[in-house]
Parts: C-alpha cells; sequence; structure tokens
C-alpha cells in the first residue's frame, strides 16, 4: 500500500474532529485493531434530553507503541505519545498534518500485515 495515496486520502477527509471521527470508526474499522479507536463526545444539555451522542470532540488512537490524539474545537490540536507498558516517554504537540501522516504510516503497517486491512485502505483511497 501506497503510503502518500494513503496520506492524501486522510488529508481529503479532514474537514474535522466529527469526519476523522467517522472515517476511523466506519471506514477503516477493518483496519485497525478492536478497541483502538476511542471517540470522546461533547454533549450539549439538548443532546442529552434527546439521547443523542453529541458531537465528536476528540480522537484517541492507540497503535502499537504510539498513541495519537485529535481534539476539536475552534482549531483542531494534535498529539502524538510515545508510550511503553502504559508509561508516556514522549509527548509531542503536532500539526495537523504531521498527524495525518503519522496515522497514515501506522495504517500501512497494519495493512501489510493483513489483507482485510489491505482491502479496507485501498477503499479509502479509491473513494468507495
Amino acid at each position: 500500500m501506497d503510503f502518500d495515496m494513503v496520506a492524501a486520502a486522510l488529508r481529503q477527509d479532514a474537514a474535522d474532529v466529527a469526519t476523522y471521527a467517522r472515517v476511523l470508526t466506519v471506514t477503516l474499522a477493518d483496519v485497525l485493531p478492536p478497541g483502538s479507536v476511542e471517540v470522546e463526545y461533547e454533549r450539549s444539555l439538548s443532546d442529552r434530553l434527546k439521547g443523542r451522542e453529541g458531537h465528536p470532540s476528540r480522537i484517541v488512537v492507540r497503535l502499537g507503541e504510539r498513541t495519537l490524539f485529535l481534539a476539536g474545537g475552534g482549531r483542531p490540536v494534535a498529539e502524538i505519545h510515545h508510550e511503553v507498558r502504559g508509561v508516556v516517554l514522549s509527548r509531542d504537540q503536532v500539526t495537523l498534518d504531521v498527524w495525518v501522516q503519522a496515522l497514515a504510516r501506522e495504517l500501512v503497517a497494519q495493512a501489510d500485515a493483513s489483507a482485510r486491512a489491505a482491502e479496507a485502505l485501498r477503499r479509502l483511497v479509491a473513494g468507495t
């Protein structure tokens, strides 16, 4: 799987945290190991009263020793943590582009290990 094509497809879908939440939990569900993506929601009083889940406000992607955080708001805040056995060894705040590249690298590595993951990435790149 071509890293540049995956990164370009992820950038294309990079409108906001809600879009990434949808891409990571629906489109790429076959690529990512179960439980590796956590989406946190911000719920207004209206959301609570109507039983809605609210709007995605933060995404946490755990892949191996890397944990990628993306928080919404006016301007997305992206962080990449290097963790070993639950201990954070480094924490870097990065640009959205660097975050997308790190995510794409991890997704390509997952695809290299699994034919099913490779097919899901091909669908992402093709836009289907």
